[in-house]
C-alpha cells in the first residue's frame, strides 16, 4: 500500500483549516441510514461537543447558517431576531445541496462561507464549550476546533438561539 493510500484524503475544510494554521483533530462516527437521511449515530459522542450546522433562509437576508449543539432545537422565533429578519424558515432538503454546496448531514460553517458569503450564527453555548466539533464536509468526519477561531475565520457572530428539546 503506499503512503498515500494509507492517509485519509483531506476535505476541503481540513484543507482550508491548515492553510489558516488553526489546529484541529479530525474525528470519525460511524452513521446510519434513516430514510433518505444519513446521519452519525449520537452514542458515540458522549465526550465531544458535536454542534450540527443548518441552512435557513430568512425573509429580508436570504440563506443563513446556524450552528448550535446536536442535542438542541433552534428556535426560529430567536434566530430571526438574531439575524435582524421577522421570519426564517429551513431550507427544503431538494434545494439544500444547491444552496449550501454539501449535502444534509455533510454542511459545514467552513465550507460553506469558503462557497458563499453567508453570514454565521453561533449559538451562545459555543463559547461555554469553547472545542467544538463541525463537519468537516463529509458525511461521518468532523472536526474538532477552538470555538472563537472558527467564528472568526468564517467572520461569525454569537448569539442565543439554541432551546432545549423537550419530549
Amino acid at each position: 500500500m503506499s503512503k498515500k493510500q494509507l492517509h485519509h484524503q483531506k476535505t476541503l475544510v481540513e484543507k482550508i483549516l491548515d492553510k489558516k494554521h488553526i489546529p484541529y483533530q479530525t474525528v470519525s462516527f460511524a452513521t446510519e441510514t434513516q430514510g433518505d437521511i444519513e446521519q452519525i449515530i449520537p452514542q458515540q459522542t458522549d465526550q465531544i461537543h458535536i454542534y450540527k450546522t443548518l441552512v435557513l433562509k430568512g425573509n429580508k437576508t436570504g440563506p443563513l447558517v446556524g450552528v448550535l449543539p446536536l442535542n438542541k432545537h433552534l428556535s426560529y422565533k430567536l434566530f430571526a431576531q438574531l439575524s435582524g429578519n421577522k421570519k426564517v424558515g429551513m431550507v427544503p432538503l431538494k434545494d439544500l445541496k444547491k444552496t449550501s454546496g454539501f449535502e444534509h448531514g455533510a454542511n459545514s460553517p467552513i465550507g460553506i462561507r469558503e462557497q458563499h458569503n453567508y453570514h454565521i450564527y453561533f449559538d451562545n453555548q459555543a463559547l461555554q464549550d469553547q472545542q467544538i466539533a463541525v463537519s468537516a464536509g463529509k458525511i461521518g468526519r468532523s472536526v474538532i476546533v477552538d470555538a472563537q477561531q472558527l467564528a472568526k475565520l468564517v467572520n461569525g457572530t454569537f448569539g442565543d438561539f439554541a432551546v432545549e428539546v423537550v419530549e
